[in-house]
């Protein structure tokens, strides 16, 4: 520093101490409290309006001319709502009583570009806003495509199949809820341990995944993924968003599909809803006083005599087109097994929530289908116009309905394609066949007639599309087929046997192809075996697999082979050719194939001869084995055939 400088910087810093003081002092008075004015005060107004969370989080331009959102918060009587972008209008908005919840419906014009609409809501007690991002949708191409009668679906549970990442097998918010010790603990299965055993799957020969829900659930016990909490989160156990997009993306990749679980009966006990509904007929009764769906008639009704080992809800009363509606009300306003909180889809309001919920998981996935869990406890009404409003933008997605019941009358009566008694069409693709599944279970477990069979197939003519229907005997609600009673190896192969080459579109439960034992709920919900780091086998893998386990899961894989190379197993009409007491032998025709399968269910081997005449088996040369160790022969019109005992055997007809 210079001489001059030196002698000059003294006085100029004092000036600018002076100035500076000045400006403190000026700044100070400003912002001075007002005399009598409180510390308490000067904090945020309790009565302002926040915002905690908007449904649906996202949406799309170009997919729906409005939307309805439901904002949570405080203090959310709104006087106006207004967006910052000139091609969005406020159409309406309702508060709830309370102020916590704000219902507002935008329209959204065709002009819109994607973006965030900035929304601000005022109320008498001040201001607050909430953002809506926009985004262009994704090209449908591979996406939405729904099944087909080439599909064969593998239900998984996702907390029990295989763990990708051990990291969030105890999430921050839900400490104390992991423990694979406990078979009704979270045991750390997720969305990436599937994705990363797509091949696995593809290998087996499976084609489409069923996941049980993957939304945020709120109790301990709620790994199974039926007690939601939050219906537009990922539970945490299971990952995020993100990976289930992965997951989703990596399957269409492989040339797989994928079916959402959509609940549309009730949430689970611990959703915020419950305490504080939105609006105050958004549920069916209160948590202290409402109807318990259990408790309606009861099979003595309708002349029941035999209970079923694996029991069912009196849906015969809601078929009935003379049951006054007191008689189902129970079924149809009841809080599922008296806990879980039923949703009252007869509200507008609730029944537009639903709708825009599938098409949001839809839309930000670009998954297949849906399987309507609970169906016949939620209003045809509702189903009616869901599924309308889906189809309008996904015509292709299938729709799988649960209709636990081993009645064909009463289970078709839940299936679209036709109005009933009540002048409803549900708009339902197809149903699980759970009358071919009480048959199969009966037949092989406890030497039911195998006639059964036949009987279950000429109600046909009650569906629409009976040859859609996804057959199968077993799944996460009853014990596992290998430690049923009266179950054995060859029983369980019996099993797969009739499943893979009946009409319909299969579903296989995970770990039935290793002969994965478990008696009820949780026990037939057990880990796969090998799906977590450490596990002593890894049945993946041939090398990990017991000698026992890889022979079914070879066979298994034929089947799935055989129902692959040959359209007549996957799509061809079904004829009868013979049935009695112990067997039944039936033919898969298309105009390219004719394929026979016999099938033995005696302790003892059988010999038969079948005319062929007037069958669709007439004028055949001869058969080809594919699959068993029955022999078979064509004969002075007639076809003999020498089966095994318990056993079942494909030909290939010339």
């Amino acid at each position: 520093m210079n001489a001059s400088l030196s002698l000059f910087w003294p006085s100029t810093l004092k000036r600018f101490l002076r100035i500076f003081s000045t400006v403190v002092a000026i700044f100070g008075l400003c912002s001075a409290s007002v005399p009598g004015q409180s510390e308490q005060s000067r904090k945020p107004d309790a009565n302002a309006p926040v915002v905690t969370k908007v449904e649906p989080p996202s949406w799309w331009i170009h997919l729906t001319p409005e939307v309805m959102l439901l904002i949570s918060g405080h203090n959310l009587e709104a006087t106006r709502v207004a967006c910052n972008l000139p091609s969005i209008l406020v159409e309406r908005t309702q508060a709830s009583a309370g102020g916590d919840y704000l219902f507002v419906w935008l329209t959204i014009g065709p002009d819109t570009r994607s973006g965030t609409a900035v929304c601000r809501i005022t109320t008498s007690t001040g201001k607050t806003s909430f953002e809506l991002p926009l985004a262009a949708r994704a090209m449908k191409l591979g996406r939405f495509r729904g099944l087909s009668k080439e599909d064969v679906i593998y239900l998984i549970m996702p907390d029990r199949f295989a763990n990708g990442d051990p990291t969030n097998d105890e999430p921050a918010e839900t400490r104390g809820t992991h423990d694979r010790s406990n078979p009704r603990a979270y045991h750390g299965g997720d969305l990436r341990g599937i994705r990363e055993h797509l091949s696995y799957l593809k290998d087996l020969g499976v084609t489409t995944l069923w996941l049980t829900p993957v939304l945020k659930n709120g109790a301990a016990r709620d790994y199974h993924g039926y007690g939601a909490v939050d219906l537009y989160a990922v539970d945490p156990h299971l990952g995020t968003i993100q990976d289930y997009q992965s997951l989703v993306a990596e399957a269409h990749k492989q040339g797989m599909k994928i079916l959402f679980d959509f609940v549309a009966n009730h949430v689970g006990p611990s959703h915020p809803w419950v305490a504080d509904p939105p609006l105050p007929d958004w549920f069916h009764g209160t948590p202290q006083r409402h109807l318990d769906s259990s408790a309606g008639v009861n099979g003595t009704f309708y002349g029941e005599m035999n209970k079923q080992p694996i029991g069912n809800d009196p849906f015969e009363v809601l078929v009935d087109p003379h049951a006054p509606p007191r008689l189902s009300r129970n079924l149809t306003e009841g809080w599922f097994f008296g806990v879980l909180p039923d949703l009252n889809t007869e509200n507008p309001a609730v029944a537009e929530y639903l709708l825009q919920n599938s098409i949001w998981w839809a839309e930000t996935s670009g998954l297949d289908g849906y399987r309507l869990d609970t169906l016949p406890y939620v209003s045809r009404k509702f189903w009616s116009s869901w599924h309308a409003g889906l189809r309008q933008i996904y015509p292709y997605l299938t729709t799988v309905g649960e209709v636990f019941h081993p009645d064909p009358s009463v289970t078709s009566f839940f299936a679209g394609g036709q109005k009933r008694f009540d002048g409803i069409d549900s708009g339902l693709n197809t149903l699980f066949d759970f009358p071919m599944f009480f048959a199969l279970r009966d037949i092989l477990l406890r030497n039911a007639p195998a006639g059964r069979i036949a009987d279950v197939l000429r109600s046909d003519w009650l569906y629409a599309h009976p040859d859609a229907l996804v057959t199968f005997f077993a799944n996460h609600d009853v014990p596992r087929f290998a430690s049923a009673e009266g179950g054995s190896r060859a029983k369980l192969e019996l099993a797969f046997g009739l499943t893979l080459t009946l009409r319909g579109i299969p579903e296989l439960y995970y770990g039935d192809e290793i002969g994965m034992p478990g008696g009820g709920d949780p026990d037939n919900r057990r880990d796969f075996p090998g799906g977590w780091p450490g596990d002593p086998k890894n049945a993946f893998t041939a090398e990990g697999r017991t000698a026992e386990q890889q022979e079914l899961f070879t066979y298994v894989q034929t089947l799935l082979r055989l129902r692959r190379e040959h359209p007549a197993l996957q799509s061809g009409k079904l004829w009868h050719l013979f049935s009695d007491e112990s067997s039944y032998v039936f033919l898969r025709e298309t105009e390219e194939e004719r394929v026979l399968v016999a099938f033995n269910n005696s302790a003892e081997p059988r010999r038969l001869r079948i005319p062929l005449e007037d069958t669709s088996a007439q004028g055949a040369a001869g058969c080809a084995l594919l699959l068993g160790g029955a022999k078979a022969d064509v004969f002075g019109g007639e076809a003999r055939i020498a089966m095994p005992a318990q056993s079942i055997s494909i030909f290939l007809v010339d």
